[in-house]
């Protein structure tokens, strides 16, 4: 494994451009292919370039949230001592990934929001405890974590056919969470990446330790905020701005709306309200509006690349859906799929589409409708199919950058720093997903 390790690191790191590059040239890369596969010619295409390239304003704004809000939070005094407890466990470079990955991917069955925050802050404080450590390979084995979260709380395409009125519900019905989530196929592939995804790491570990020369191109995030002068507030203005009473009150006006939004919508973790829960347990913890917008200052930095970068993804997502593109790609593998094998057909097709489309919930939108029509037509399994659909999408966020940023953003890494490591990871959980949708 470690040949095959250094041959897909040095690759990477010699090939792999920026990851705003890299959204630049899979945006010409989806452009000919509208013109080549499609009936869309170049104006069109660049229509459709246009036409969806605002259409992720709001999912920028929460991802910048994730980013700026889990700052925030993590240079709170109380949730950095107790992450730095924690990773005491960690007490070899083995220990150290194995601990990350497993404490990632916890996270992310709970929520896919939380988990790429607490997992990236995390290998920080895990890489300040274990300064032998690859922090390369333990931001991997952070992000490597994600790749559950279509299996788990928060996964959109189960969640979707679950809720009545949903958009095929006269094509699928409802299908109860029992025979998606909770069903043996995806508990089996969810237990056995949840038990071996530590361990395969721990194996990169150990092959990445001789792969890189120059340790100084990455750096650990700094432990703290730098301090600024304290001066004593003259002025009713600057009182209010250190004033603890104000933070409180509108921290305890935020928890009030959260336990409101669980008592009446249940386990709802969405993003927002993740989001939602960081800002205003970040305000309380940082005690004052001036140390909280300090704090704020400095996190909002990390979110540059999001910013920039996400319209980009939703013009390609653009070209890919109103050009049929995505279409194409669905119909040419349902063309050798059966009953028994249209699953795992899904789950190739959704983890090709979910390249060009990255979002769980557009990705069914496009390919859903079709994947169904199919399963009913050949009568196979409608709950596993959609499950095949949303774990390519899991499957493939190994290799785009898309949802890599947040977590890159806060570690302070470049996509090239752990794309080897992660091309490691999509080929070896291809394994677990694969049994799991072909023999359950």
């Amino acid at each position: 494994m470690g040949v095959v390790t250094r041959f897909f690191v040095r690759l990477v790191q010699r090939f792999l451009p920026d990851a705003f590059i890299f959204a630049i040239i899979l945006t010409f890369l989806v452009f000919v292919m509208g013109i080549l596969f499609t009936e869309s010619g170049p104006v069109q295409m660049v229509s459709h370039w246009g036409t969806g390239f605002w259409d992720l304003l709001a999912f920028t704004m929460q991802m910048s949230l994730v980013v700026v809000t889990g700052y925030v939070l993590a240079n709170a005094p109380v949730i950095k001592n107790f992450l730095a407890r924690l990773s005491k466990l960690a007490k070899t470079p083995a220990h150290a990934v194995m601990l990350v990955t497993f404490v990632a991917t916890i996270a992310c069955l709970i929520n896919y929001g939380f988990g790429l925050v607490v997992g990236a802050l995390f290998a920080i404080h895990v890489a300040r405890q274990v300064p032998s450590a690859d922090f390369r390979i333990l931001v991997a084995g952070a992000y490597s974590g994600f790749l559950v979260w279509h299996g788990g709380f928060s996964a959109s395409i189960p969640l979707t056919v679950a809720t009545s009125g949903h958009f095929l519900e006269k094509e699928m019905g409802v299908i109860p969470v029992s025979e998606t989530l909770f069903s043996p196929s995806n508990l089996f592939i969810v237990g056995a990446l949840v038990v071996t995804l530590p361990i395969f790491n721990r194996f990169l570990m150990k092959s990445g330790n001789t792969l890189y020369e120059d340790r100084s191109r990455w750096v650990i995030p700094e432990e703290t905020v730098a301090p600024k002068e304290e001066k004593t507030p003259s002025t009713p203005a600057e009182k209010v701005e250190n004033s603890v009473i104000v933070s409180m009150l509108i921290g305890i006006m935020g928890l009030g709306f959260i336990v409101y939004h669980f008592v009446t919508k249940g386990f709802d973790l969405n993003i927002n309200i993740v989001n939602f829960i960081f800002l205003f347990l970040g305000i309380m913890l940082h005690k004052t509006p001036k140390q909280f917008l300090d704090t704020v200052t400095n996190g909002v930095k990390n979110a540059g690349g999001i910013i920039i970068q996400f319209p980009f993804y939703a013009g390609i997502m653009g070209m890919v859906t109103l050009s049929g593109l995505s279409e194409q790609i669905a119909l040419w593998f349902l063309t050798f799929s059966n009953a028994h094998t249209l699953p795992f057909f899904s789950f190739l097709s959704g983890g090709l589409i979910n390249v060009f489309v990255p979002s769980g919930g557009g990705q069914w939108a496009v390919q859903g409708p079709i994947m169904i029509k199919a399963a009913a037509a050949i009568d196979a399994d409608l709950a596993k199919t959609a499950m095949g659909v949303a774990w390519g999408d899991a499957w493939t966020n190994m290799i785009q950058p898309f949802w890599a940023l947040p977590a890159l953003a806060i570690a302070g890494l470049h996509i090239r720093d752990i794309m080897g490591f992660c091309v490691m990871i999509l080929l070896y959980s291809f394994i677990p997903i694969s049994i799991g949708l072909l023999l359950f």
